[in-house]
């Protein structure tokens, strides 16, 4: 029998297709102390976190990385990437903001960019907060976030999306400073790349051929490749096998799924064909992935 990853809306809630302009905060411990400080490994199809570690620590799965964290810290889980955590009991404490990625980017252009480029930067989700003004400010903010959300007095929906983007710019820009040695530039990510990635997110399960993306982009096979590689510095192909691989492991890792049925469902033509891409993009097979990982 397979184990699937679990999807939530929030953790341990059933999924919510239909949550839009949706923005939620919590302490970290409100939620992770009646799950004996654990968070087990699941995904969240509609929701992008933040989270602010104030206090204590842990260790985070984050796709199939274990990534430890400490006190002051924070962390960014986009939409649909397996994560848990194993907080520090007792100790760990700080701030869970989630929110569907419509909620911010919807106030003003300039917060959709900061918002688009939170999922680049999320490729290191631990990010440390070396400036203790800087964690003071995104914790009055959370705590503000959370009053509003708690009172819901007249406006608090307005006040609430203009605290998320204080909050989501706040923790961009260390993000960007970390990846950049000081440079704080928001750049905007690439439209055609998002509209590619969101239209891989849906189809490459049965779809993988570069020239169905680029026909529903309107472009040519070649333009997309070389818009993509001056974007991103990989090819367009490179992003939609870089998919499929991404959820092969997810399954391998999170799941005791059958190998032959991994292979069904991500449409490779038999188990073998499956191994040979899994190979080729990784220089191992699927079985020594999952044994080395446990599994």
């Amino acid at each position: 029998m397979a184990s699937p990853l679990p999807l939530f809306h929030l953790y341990g809630d059933p999924p919510d297709d239909q949550a839009f302009d949706f923005i939620h905060v919590e302490t970290i411990a409100s939620r992770s102390s009646i799950h004996d400080w654990t968070i087990r490994a699941h995904r969240h199809r509609n929701l992008f976190q933040i989270l602010l570690i104030e206090q204590g620590g842990g260790e985070m799965t984050f796709d199939v990385t274990r990534l430890p964290f400490a006190a002051p810290a924070a962390i960014l889980v986009p939409a649909t990437i397996a994560h848990g955590f194993r907080f520090d009991p007792n100790v760990t404490n700080g701030w869970v903001v989630s929110f569907t990625e419509d909620a911010a980017g919807a106030l003003t252009d300039r917060a959709g960019e900061a918002l688009a480029r939170l999922r680049a930067l999320a490729a290191q989700p631990v990010i440390p907060i070396g400036d203790e003004a800087e964690r003071a400010r995104l914790s009055a903010l959370c705590a503000e976030l959370f009053e509003e959300h708690s009172l819901a007095r007249e406006g608090f929906r307005l006040a609430m999306r203009g605290l998320l983007v204080l909050i989501a710019v706040g923790v961009a820009r260390l993000a960007a400073s970390r990846a950049r040695t000081g440079s704080v530039t928001l750049r905007p990510a690439d439209a055609t790349v998002a509209q590619l990635r969101a239209l891989v997110d849906e189809n490459f399960r049965v779809e993988r051929q570069l020239d169905f993306y680029a026909q529903k982009l309107g472009m040519t096979v070649d333009r997309l490749n070389d818009h993509v590689k001056r974007a991103t510095g990989v090819t367009a192909g490179h992003l939609i096998r870089q998919r499929a691989l991404t959820e092969a492991k997810r399954q391998l890792v999170f799941t005791t799924q059958q190998i032959h049925d991994i292979a069904e469902e991500l449409a490779f033509a038999d188990p073998s064909h499956f191994a040979r891409f899994f190979r080729k993009q990784t220089g191992t097979t699927p079985h020594e992935f999952r044994a080395q990982r446990g599994g």
